[in-house]
């Protein structure tokens, strides 16, 4: 099959000392290719912006300089030379930051077809966010019945799904941080928070000291800095951190945040700090269908996700993103 239509893919062009800017990538044009033997051509629909993907602009292990981008995505198939892929077929890949992809079979994953819930789950609550959430508060965490849960940065994508999980899993008191007053309304009136703070009005184990004057038994973690220093202050004896993130460090890798002043205090609590990747819980993603599915039918959850139409706006939506600028996860969409 021979295609005319043109395929724009983003390219970083440089490294960023501190807060990136448009200037660091460039859109490129090509004609959309033709599917070599075993492979498939898929026109993507749906982008995930990330923040990982700040911390990859920094390095060769995920994104190399002027190549195309990587990054969670959702597609149909238009063209395919595999039997294992067929014309119309959803897939998500990682071969994203590009309008069109060309996919090997074990590039994609087939998305599941769940009769009620939109495509945007399987990129938010169903996706590698869900599942960060999921992961960190089932096997890392292990949050139980009736325990109370501070989560940092929790009006971002991981964070509103870790309070929507955190509620049907039956948590107690539900606490959270987040960058402005308005979101801190969000985790409150909306997403199910019993109370949060703006962490730009204090010292944050002050702030977190205020909302759970009794301390947490648990916390999901993705700032680290002083939100980690605060949830070991928080914790009460034998707690638990799941730490999924290090926002607080991403612009500024040459000069981290200082680590926790109160570290030691993981021995006199007998605390237990875990950090995890998701890519290494692949497996759970089948237990997470099990778990989300019946509720986004049944609209127990609700999708918390910041929609951008356009893939020309893609670099404004991640841009934004690390500026704080969504509620929930953080998407682009083809134009319709």
């Amino acid at each position: 099959m021979t295609h005319d239509a043109t395929m724009i893919t983003v390219h970083q062009t440089a490294r960023p000392e501190g807060f990136p800017t448009p200037a660091h990538f460039a859109f490129v044009e090509a004609p959309v290719p033709d599917p070599a033997p075993g492979t498939a051509l898929v026109e993507n629909l749906l982008w995930s912006v990330d923040p990982y993907h700040r911390e990859a602009m920094d390095g060769d292990f995920l994104w190399t300089l002027n190549s195309p981008m990587e990054g969670r995505t959702l597609g149909r198939v238009l063209d395919s030379r595999t039997p294992a892929l067929s014309p119309g077929d959803l897939v998500m890949h990682r071969k994203g930051w590009r309008t069109h992809s060309v996919v090997a079979p074990d590039e994609v994953r087939a998305v599941p077809d769940f009769d009620g819930v939109p495509l945007a789950a399987h990129l938010s609550v169903l996706g590698g966010t869900g599942l960060s959430a999921y992961v960190g508060l089932t096997r890392i965490a292990r949050l139980q019945r009736g325990e109370d849960l501070f989560v940092s940065a929790a009006a971002g994508g991981v964070g509103t799904a870790a309070g929507r999980f955190a509620r049907l899993l039956g948590a107690g008191r539900l606490v959270g941080s987040a960058g402005s007053a308005r979101k801190v309304a969000y985790l409150t009136e909306e997403v199910g928070f019993d109370a949060a703070f703006d962490y730009h009005d204090g010292p944050v184990t002050e702030l977190l000291a205020k909302v759970a004057p009794t301390g947490v038994d648990a916390v999901l973690d993705g700032v680290g800095g002083d939100h980690l220093e605060a949830a070991i202050a928080a914790l009460r004896e034998h707690g638990r951190i799941a730490w999924v993130g290090a926002v607080a460090q991403y612009h500024s890798l040459s000069t981290p945040p200082p680590a926790p002043r109160n570290l030691f205090d993981l021995v006199e609590k007998s605390i237990r700090l875990e950090g995890f990747l998701v890519s290494n819980h692949a497996d759970a993603h089948e237990e997470l269908y099990a778990f989300a599915v019946p509720h986004l039918r049944s609209g127990r959850l609700p999708l918390d996700v910041t929609v951008v139409d356009g893939f020309e706006h893609i670099v404004d939506a991640f841009l934004g993103m690390l500026r704080g600028e969504n509620t929930g996860k953080m998407l682009v969409a083809r134009s319709s």
